[in-house]
């Protein structure tokens, strides 16, 4: 079985989350991960620049084969919820351009996956995440959040997988 990179986003106006996991078979592991800060003094188009600008470096440089990106919820500010589905808008283009499939996972599901829990606090999740990944400290909060959103896609993908074989076997069957 080929070894699977993946990259995980989790977009944010002011940092940008972004992790690099490989699966082989049914390991994960942590390659790289971050955030792409920008600056809050600069107009939002510049700032959407440099998220875009940051993802494209990270895909050139870590070379994924696949993205998961964290779903926008509604956010009691309507222009909080406004700009982070604009940040999350520069990442995905960053990701379409360098011509990487995309699955999107609600923050509840990504949790759900990670930690057993879709109401775990930032806290669990970067402890869950070091402990999975065998990592020897725990994570920055937002690179924290895109690594479980990659774990959360190569979970998912695997079960995916599994599921494809056994339709494909029961369908041989008949």
């Amino acid at each position: 079985m080929a070894i699977i990179r993946l990259i995980g986003i989790d977009p944010g106006s002011r940092i940008t989350g972004y992790g690099i996991i490989d699966l082989d078979g049914p390991r994960s592991y942590h390659i790289a991960s971050g955030g792409i800060k920008t600056d809050s003094s600069l107009p939002a188009p510049e700032r959407l620049k440099t998220i875009f600008e940051g993802i494209a470096t990270v895909i050139r440089d870590y070379q994924p084969t696949e993205a998961a990106v964290e779903q926008v919820f509604m956010h009691r500010n309507p222009d909080s919820a406004l700009k982070l589905g604009q940040a999350r808008g520069a990442a995905i283009c960053a990701v379409v351009i360098a011509g990487l499939p995309v699955s999107e996972y609600a923050a509840r599901a990504i949790k759900q996956a990670v930690v057993g829990s879709g109401a775990a606090d930032k806290i669990q999740v970067q402890r869950m995440i070091a402990l999975l990944l065998n990592l020897p400290e725990l994570p920055q909060p937002d690179a924290a959040d895109a690594l479980a959103v990659a774990v959360c896609h190569g979970h998912t993908r695997k079960t995916i997988q599994r599921l494809g074989t056994a339709v494909v076997r029961a369908g041989r069957r008949r």
